[in-house]
């Protein structure tokens, strides 16, 4: 699922990529267009009607979410997202929608981030990339339930349904 919001985000992730690029930092950088924060990750599950048919009573008002910071899980660097309540409750809502409604997804505990590097390289290691990055925040206003298909160039992220806030 994918959150939408203001440009000004995308912006300031985009300016963390070219400074890392800048800094010698190598792999597979993400694209604008596949930025995404991951609030449920379903799998492969083939009927997204009886997903947004789960995720239809989900209701949420529009909230702001703010980078904060970065890190890696290994060869994958990422932005950070500020700690937020409406933020957790939206994506517990969803979650449990989806629970009763027996569509899996993957029940790891979420720590909000968004992709920016994959196999990544960069020998200096994680801290002078932490230095200086742009504060930015997004008003949250839609979530989107995205389909991955693996492409000759890279993951692909198409929209196939959306949630708007109230």
């Amino acid at each position: 699922m994918r959150l939408g919001g203001s440009e000004r985000c995308e912006y300031s992730l985009l300016t963390i990529q070219e400074r890392w690029r800048n800094l010698g930092v190598r792999g597979r950088f993400i694209r604008s267009e596949n930025l995404h924060l991951t609030l449920a990750f379903i799998g492969e599950y083939n009927n997204p009607e009886d997903i947004m048919d789960a995720l239809s009573p989900v209701s949420f008002a529009p909230f702001v979410i703010k980078i904060d910071g970065a890190g890696n899980f290994y060869d994958t660097y990422w932005a950070g997202i500020a700690p937020n309540d409406d933020l957790f409750q939206c994506v517990r809502r969803i979650r449990h929608a989806l629970a009763e409604n027996t569509i899996p997804y993957d029940r790891k505990k979420i720590l909000p981030h968004i992709t920016l590097v994959r196999n990544a390289q960069f020998p200096a290691g994680i801290a002078p990339l932490l230095e200086h990055l742009p504060v930015a925040g997004m008003k949250v206003e839609k979530i989107d339930l995205i389909r991955s298909d693996r492409g000759k160039n890279g993951m692909i992220y198409t929209a196939i349904g959306r949630l708007l806030a109230e």
